[in-house]
C-alpha cells in the first residue's frame, strides 16, 4: 500500500496532538504552485488557531521555502524557534535555512544547538551532516576581513618593489 493510501485510509496519522495538513507530495519539483499555494494555506490557517505548536511553525517555514518565499520562511522558522526553543526539527530547519543562505556563523551556531537537542541517532546524524556540511564550506572561505599575513604583506611589497624597477629600467 503507497503513502497516500495510508494517509487517506487513516492508517497513517500523525502522532502528536497537533493535526499538520497531510502534504501530498515527496518531491518539491513535482508539485504545481497551486497544490504548493493550497498547501501554505492550510498551514497558515492551521498556524493561527494553534500558534504554540512548533511543528506547524516548522511546516509551514519549509513550505515557504519551497515556494522560494525566503523572507516568510525565516520569519515561519524564527516563530518556530521562540515558541519551543528546545524543539529540534525547528531549531535545526532555522539552522538549514542559514545555511542555504551562506550565513554560516549563524548556520553553525543553531546546528550545534540543535545537536544538543537530539534525542535519537537519527536527529544525531542529520544534525552531525548538516554541521560538516557547513563546516566544509565555512573553513575553506578566505576571510576577507581579516589580518594580512608579514609574511604575505612582504612579498606583496617585493613584488611591487620588482615590478615596478622592471618597469622603470625597462626604457
Amino acid at each position: 500500500m503507497s503513502a497516500e493510501a495510508l494517509v487517506l485510509s487513516g492508517s497513517l496519522t500523525p502522532r502528536s496532538e497537533t493535526v499538520v495538513p497531510t502534504v501530498p507530495w515527496r518531491d518539491p519539483h513535482t508539485v504545481s504552485r497551486e497544490a504548493l499555494g493550497e498547501y501554505i494555506g492550510s498551514l497558515e490557517k492551521s498556524c493561527r488557531e494553534t500558534p504554540d505548536s512548533p511543528a506547524l511553525w516548522t511546516c509551514l517555514g519549509m513550505a515557504y521555502a519551497v515556494n522560494y518565499d525566503v523572507t516568510r520562511s525565516m520569519d515561519a522558522l524564527q516563530t518556530a524557534v521562540e515558541v519551543e526553543p528546545a524543539h529540534f526539527w525547528a531549531r535545526l530547519k532555522y539552522a538549514e535555512l542559514h545555511y542555504r543562505l551562506r550565513t554560516l556563523d549563524r548556520a553553525e551556531a543553531e546546528t550545534l544547538k540543535a545537536v544538543d537537542l537530539a534525542e535519537n541517532p537519527l536527529q544525531l546524524a542529520a544534525a552531525r551532516k548538516q554541521l560538516r556540511d557547513i563546516r566544509a564550506i565555512h573553513y575553506r572561505r578566505v576571510p576577507l576581513d581579516g589580518p594580512i599575513s608579514t609574511l604575505g604583506l612582504t612579498l606583496f611589497l617585493v613584488g611591487l618593489l620588482l615590478f615596478t624597477a622592471a618597469v622603470v629600467f625597462w626604457r
